[in-house]
């Protein structure tokens, strides 16, 4: 008997998650996976209101409303994607905040989000200061209660129609420069250690008591986490930043960055993680964490394109799934001679329609390498 979908916007999700179960599990590197991104005019109207800067705090009413328009139009797409809304305003905005922190807004025209962020709650602090008694994980914030208000809203509009993707942690060093700024984190890393690491694991409480208040609402689809990077993935799954380390070397990754992303993967049912352009010199010590699932190799400015690397990438990950986004023509391209990576959810931008998506997919789920 023919399973049916618990999400009409993705009507063929059970072979969707058959697939993407392989994939991650790790038994499909000879396999080619996809996304095709269709025009979504949602997304065309929400560039024309909403230029790129800052912005006033959104309405999360309107905001899955955003969501529902920009997405229905998967359901017509039979591709290995899963159609989730994603949190953008939960970004450092919402830690932040539950510490104290002014929040501020901006968006993005060019993915519909509306991303939220802090200035800087601290001075440069010393070794002496006493960090531990002037932060709190304060669940009675104005930050926290707008983080579940706008986390009932979006599962209230997404019910049986989409998921609720994951969102980003900001634990580790990432917390640190919402306390202290950037470059005065760098310098603490060597003048006050202890202090650092006090913020560290304050952060992971925090990050934590967020991430449990997002699970515990609901949001898992037939046992898996939807997710704006890996689409669907079994168990609870968090989404990691590794950023901070993208500007040191390898061994202050090691000393500074994997113990806390592997302790917050462990607390869940591990965790993925995405690394920038300029952070590629932390393949191998990044795909070694424990309880990684996926990485997602990001493009950006002044970097080869991920998906020219992966022939040489993928000997330095080994078996890890990847993800990476493509243009459309790019990955028809490599597709006819045969020249796809295994292993790899690919992100395929451009795509001119649904029928042409569709057409597509017939042959990439027949690609073997």
């Amino acid at each position: 008997m023919e399973q049916t979908s618990p999400l009409s916007y993705c009507p063929n999700l059970p072979a969707v998650m058959d697939r993407l179960r392989a994939l991650f599990e790790r038994r499909a590197v000879d396999q080619a996976f996809a996304v095709m991104d269709t025009p979504s005019p949602a997304l065309a109207d929400f560039a024309a209101g909403h230029p790129a800067g800052y912005c006033a705090r959104p309405d999360p009413t309107e905001r899955i409303a955003f969501w529902n328009a920009h997405l229905c139009r998967r359901a017509d797409v039979f591709d290995d994607g899963v159609a989730s809304a994603y949190l953008s305003e939960c970004d450092q905005g919402l830690y932040g905040g539950i510490v104290g922190g002014e929040v501020q807004y901006m968006a993005h025209p060019e993915n519909g989000w509306i991303s939220s962020m802090v200035p800087p709650l601290l001075p440069r602090w010393s070794e002496s200061d006493p960090l531990t008694e002037s932060l709190a994980v304060d669940t009675a914030s104005e930050a926290f209660a707008r983080f579940r208000r706008q986390l009932d809203t979006f599962i209230a509009g997404a019910a049986g129609k989409f998921g609720i993707s994951h969102f980003i942690l900001i634990d580790g060093l990432n917390f640190v420069f919402e306390l202290i700024g950037a470059t005065n984190t760098y310098i603490a890393m060597y003048e006050c250690p202890e202090t650092v690491r006090q913020a560290i694991d304050f952060a992971f409480d925090l990050n934590v008591t967020v991430q449990e208040a997002f699970f515990d609402a609901g949001v898992l689809v037939e046992g898996g986490t939807c997710s704006n990077m890996v689409q669907w993935i079994p168990g609870r799954i968090v989404t990691e930043s590794i950023d901070p380390f993208h500007m040191t070397s390898v061994d202050d990754f090691e000393r500074w960055g994997r113990q806390p992303v592997e302790r917050i993967l462990d607390r869940f049912d591990g965790g993925v993680i995405h690394i920038h352009g300029n952070g590629r010199h932390l393949l191998e010590a990044a795909s070694t964490l424990r309880g990684l699932k996926a990485m997602y190799l990001a493009d950006d400015r002044g970097f080869p394109l991920a998906f020219d690397m992966l022939p040489e990438i993928r000997p330095r990950v080994g078996d890890l799934p990847l993800v990476v986004s493509c243009g459309f023509g790019q990955f028809v391209d490599a597709l006819a001679k045969h020249t796809l990576t295994g292993g790899v959810l690919y992100q395929v931008n451009g795509v001119p329609d649904a029928v042409t998506a569709n057409r597509i997919m017939d042959r990439v789920r027949a690609y073997r390498c």
